[in-house]
């Protein structure tokens, strides 16, 4: 990809803006919708290393990085200095989620007004609800509760599971299909609306842009189809071209195995994946922002590649012998 031409038509060229958050796997594709639109953009995180790879898409002066952990209000302090625009994008499985995905962005909402701040967009969830069993849930319900509360004009953008060619989900189930000829599927009647990492990072820049039109609204963002969990890893084994058994699990079975330490599922991931994420049918959502959601079916061949036998070269070979079959 090369170097973005900065738009002046974007309310958001030469604008500075602050993307807590910016180093993780959406961070990367937020920052760089912003940079398409001329912004000028600091990455506030924990680790702004990781965004070290988006150097060179940005112009000279462009992006910068600053290191931040934002449960020390200080260190958002610093972070905001001079921002016009703030997007929070910080999410977290594990430790003290309530601070990290609720008093947490709650601050930031709240020294942004305070600093004369433009626009807010705060990256929630489908499913936040501040009275969830479920410690994820709940901390990212705290989290639009404190950021409209301090920033009330704040976008709140609830995307459900978001995929991407360099994402832990899509990969994780073509990798396991890989390996294993039998795979068990938690939650196989889950529907959940996978939606596109590229539309998430569109649709925060739209946000942002405009915050007379979005600002005080929550959007709900999903993909153009409902899945279930089972049709996901037969769509996945299809395009790795493998073709593995797969055994629904009951629920009772799943519940026990999350709730077994040293697991790569968690409880509260469970209870999540079995109450599903889906937009609701009265949300606003991507189509509000003007957006068309692309579908998982549009990428995942190209994608599932690296796990078919033989790559690339597999493929090739299964051409060959399909020209060959028809003429």
């Amino acid at each position: 990809m090369s170097k973005p031409s900065p738009s002046s038509s974007s309310p958001l060229s030469s604008a500075l803006v602050t993307v807590f958050g910016g180093g993780g796997f959406i961070g990367n594709y937020v920052v760089q919708a912003l940079l398409e639109r001329g912004a000028r953009v600091r990455v506030a995180s924990r680790k702004p290393e990781k965004s070290w790879p988006l150097k060179p898409l940005a112009n000279l002066g462009q992006l910068t990085f600053a290191r931040c952990d934002i449960t020390k209000p200080e260190q958002i302090t610093k972070a905001l200095s001079g921002a016009e625009y703030v997007v929070n994008l910080v999410g977290a499985f594990d430790g003290d989620l309530g601070t990290l995905m609720g008093e947490a962005p709650g601050q930031m909402a709240a020294q942004a007004k305070a600093n004369g701040v433009k626009g807010f967009v705060h990256m929630s969830a489908i499913g936040a609800d501040e009275n969830s069993p479920t410690a994820y849930a709940k901390g990212k319900g705290m989290g639009e509760r404190l950021v409209k509360q301090g920033f009330e004009n704040a976008t709140i953008l609830r995307p459900s599971i978001v995929f991407g060619k360099d994402d832990n989900f899509l990969n994780m189930f073509g990798g396991l299909i890989q390996m294993a000829p039998v795979l068990p599927v938690f939650g196989p009647d889950a529907q959940l609306q996978l939606v596109y990492v590229d539309d998430v990072a569109e649709a925060v820049a739209v946000a942002l842009e405009n915050p007379a039109k979005h600002g005080g609204k929550t959007f709900e963002l999903g993909g153009p189809e409902v899945l279930t969990m089972m049709d996901i890893n037969t769509r996945i084994a299809a395009a790795c071209g493998r073709d593995p058994k797969f055994i629904a699990m009951p629920d009772g079975l799943s519940g026990l195995f999350a709730a077994m330490p040293l697991t790569p599922m968690s409880r509260d991931q469970w209870t999540l994946l079995k109450a599903g994420s889906v937009v609701a049918d009265d949300a606003n959502t991507l189509a509000d922002l003007g957006i068309d959601a692309r579908p998982l079916g549009l990428f995942l061949d190209k994608w599932m590649t690296r796990y078919r036998k033989f790559g690339r070269f597999g493929l090739a070979n299964e051409r060959n012998k399909s020209r060959t079959t028809k003429s």
